[in-house]
């Protein structure tokens, strides 16, 4: 069984491209309960439709793989998969790093990136028209305030003790750039994009990855 985890304010629609060897479940956003939700509390509201005792896949991409990684905290049966995200807190990029010590990311204007659709596009390395319309579709519908409560969480993850991950990355991911922390498999030419961009070869990947496991 698969479950899968999409980036901030994305849904199922980034999945579509992915051809997986066995049912899979896109377990969609919850509001917070409150501004100040912690992220673990919500990982353990999301984790409800994961059952315990199930052995199975959680793949998170971006912001979705911290709570790939705080649901198997929950889930010791589970492996997690991360695609354009991160496996500890230190990874975080310097400009994020940046904005958590000055506290800048409270002045972000949230609602603003998705009138800039040209900016986020080349952030988010979506190459093709189709990307790009799906992209901007995302963006139009991403609450502002999910999407501060969720920075917010990003910059201050205690990550201390998650399980371990096997990573996917792209060498051109601007949003969250590879850096120099470990990677399992890194895609050239793919950006943060790259569940939509590169589907084919991020589905060939994971259905590796479940041919070399034991069986779940």
């Amino acid at each position: 069984m698969w479950y899968l985890i999409p980036g901030l304010g994305a849904d199922e629609r980034v999945f579509r491209g992915l051809r997986l060897p066995g049912p899979a479940t896109v377990l969609a956003w919850l509001p917070p309960q409150s501004a100040s939700e912690p992220l673990r509390h919500y990982a353990a509201r999301l984790a409800e439709a994961v059952p315990p005792g199930q052995p199975c896949w959680l793949v998170g991409v971006s912001f979705g793989g911290l709570l790939a990684l705080e649901i198997g905290r929950l889930r010791p049966l589970a492996r997690v998969v991360l695609i354009s995200s991160l496996a500890a807190a230190h990874q975080l990029p310097p400009l994020l790093k940046l904005g958590r010590a000055t506290g800048l990311y409270r002045l972000l204007p949230y609602g603003l990136l998705p009138r800039l659709p040209r900016l986020a596009q080349w952030f988010f390395g979506a190459r093709s028209g189709r990307e790009y319309r799906l992209l901007a579709c995302i963006l139009r519908d991403t609450d502002p305030a999910f999407a501060r409560w969720a920075t917010r969480q990003l910059l201050h993850w205690n990550s201390a003790g998650v399980p371990a991950a096997v990573r996917l990355h792209g060498t051109h991911d601007r949003l969250l750039p590879a850096g120099s922390a470990p990677i399992d498999h890194l895609l050239p030419g793919a950006g943060h994009f790259m569940v939509v961009s590169h589907a084919a070869q991020v589905s060939r990947l994971l259905n590796q990855l479940a041919e070399r496991a034991m069986p779940l």
